[in-house]
């Protein structure tokens, strides 16, 4: 799976795990210089707490266009520091 934005590639893999739809990325296959810490948080009942990135490519910012749990709930293991993507970055095969 790829995550693109503006024309660049900001994450990559075979490894995605997919939750409710979205397909979560391992922290290994996000191109990091793309993502600044955002001040967003939301809370999922059974995820946990979210913390979000805003995505800047080329000098273009796509506020809180990627999300992840940094802790998640027991149910959602699987993903705890994988980050999944909104807001028009698209993802695909």
């Amino acid at each position: 799976m790829k995550a693109t934005w503006n024309g660049k590639v900001l994450a990559e893999s075979d490894a995605t795990e997919v939750v409710e739809g979205n397909h979560y990325f391992p922290p290994s296959a996000v191109r990091s210089e793309y993502f600044k810490p955002s001040d967003t948080h939301t809370v999922c009942p059974w995820k946990g707490t979210a913390s979000y990135y805003t995505v800047e490519v080329d000098g273009k910012q796509n506020p809180d266009a990627a999300w992840f749990y940094p802790q998640t709930k027991d149910a959602a293991a699987n993903i705890t520091g994988y980050v999944a993507f909104w807001k028009g970055v698209e993802v695909t095969q």
